[in-house]
């Protein structure tokens, strides 16, 4: 019975993503399908719509990992923007073009990583039509599987001495970390590798994957499909893992370490586990970052950027995968979107200025609706459950008898 209803869960799940894909796909092309002048200018490419949408698909995949570690684990980490940074770069130095090279890390006479990924694919499957499509397609994923290697096996040697830290000691020593890996990497001798303090760029990017006709005019957006799609995938994957005697263990370990340890729980290994686990998927939501902003700079990555995350983990819900998807949607469209208006000035035909309207002033609400937020929902929007909960039938109370 139990095993019918998982598999009834999982099927929910997976048709809900597929239409979710689906809209995503049907919004983005209504400007390539319908005349111009008939688009609404919300659904535009150039909409602040898709810029929300594409944030979130990344931003979503980072809070849902720092959920893994600090909600489901009880580890407290501050170190995302930092795998996030080892993710993003990864991903750019292996996909800059080989053409590119010497155009990007002109202050250094080229770069000391010879090749790219899609130009190694390109010799097998052709860099034209289909084959470089493929190529292309290729290339992007590997670099983002290996962004994400690379962010684990850093989070594995870190991981040694902070681990047994606990508590506010842990996110110390990982928000020291995450700040010595941004002055690292933009120090001048790793200059041929990194480009120092200036920023990579020409990689592929989620416009990348729109398709062109013969012409060169798209027939079919998918910019913001890719996002969600690598998004979607990782997410479940994260899902699968927390539903699994791993995710007992890590729940266990939040719980009580003491207990946890009493039950035959090797405290360190699954600590670990959690720790590279979480790293791996920073990484990869780095290499979205990358592709999102058209460019790989260090000093994006800032503490700022991790707080960003933490943030949205603690107003979803600490403990909740779908708290976070939730909240990140919902801070991205209130911080790019909803509330832009309060940074344009705007005059009365009086001549007045309407007072407080200006720039900054956005951040200064925004703030305000945050702490309201909080105030109102101690444990989040979602606490510690999933959408599925919401749906569940609640358990008669034991003892009561129904009343004709």
């Amino acid at each position: 019975m139990i095993e019918q209803k998982s598999k009834k869960g999982a099927y929910l799940f997976a048709a809900a993503c597929i239409l979710l894909l689906a809209a995503v796909v049907l919004l983005e092309n209504v400007s390539v399908f319908l005349p111009r002048e008939k688009v609404p200018s919300v659904l535009l490419p150039t909409s602040q719509l898709f810029v929300v949408l594409k944030k979130g698909a990344v931003y979503s995949l980072a809070a849902v990992s720092m959920n893994l570690l600090n909600g489901f684990t009880g580890l407290f980490s501050l170190g995302q923007a930092g795998f996030m940074l080892l993710g993003a770069y990864t991903y750019a130095i292996l996909t800059v073009p080989v053409a590119s090279k010497d155009t990007v890390y002109y202050l250094y006479g080229g770069s000391a990583v010879k090749f790219s990924l899609q130009d190694l694919f390109g010799a097998l499957f052709g860099t034209e039509g289909a084959g470089g499509a493929l190529s292309m397609g290729l290339g992007v994923v590997l670099a983002m599987v290996l962004a994400g290697c690379v962010a684990a096996v850093f989070a594995y040697f870190i991981g040694l001495p902070v681990l047994r830290l606990k508590s506010d000691y842990l996110a110390i020593a990982t928000l020291g970390f995450a700040e010595i890996l941004k002055a690292v990497f933009q120090w001048q001798a790793l200059g041929p590798i990194t480009n120092g303090a200036n920023m990579l760029q020409d990689f592929p990017t989620f416009s990348s994957f729109n398709i062109t006709g013969a012409g060169g005019k798209v027939i079919l957006r998918l910019s913001t499909f890719f996002p969600f799609l690598v998004s979607m995938i990782c997410i479940a994957m994260i899902c699968l893992l927390i539903n699994s005697s791993y995710g007992r263990a890590f729940k266990a370990i939040r719980e009580d370490e003491t207990a946890a340890e009493a039950m035959g729980i090797n405290l360190a290994k699954h600590k670990m586990l959690s720790f590279c686990t979480s790293a791996f998927f920073a990484g990869v939501s780095g290499a979205l970052f990358a592709m999102f902003v058209n460019n790989a700079q260090a000093k994006v990555y800032t503490t700022t950027m991790t707080y960003e995350i933490l943030l949205i983990v603690v107003i979803g819900g600490i403990g909740s995968i779908s708290g976070s998807c939730i909240a990140t949607f919902l801070y991205v469209a209130c911080s790019e979107w909803w509330l832009r208006f309060l940074d344009n000035e705007t005059v009365l035909d009086s001549g007045m200025k309407v007072p407080f309207l200006r720039a900054g002033f956005r951040m200064v609400v925004f703030s305000v609706v945050i702490m309201i937020v909080v105030l109102f929902f101690r444990r989040g929007i979602m606490g510690d459950k999933e959408l599925p909960d919401l749906f569940k039938r609640r358990p008669k109370a034991a003892g009561k008898e129904e009343t004709a």
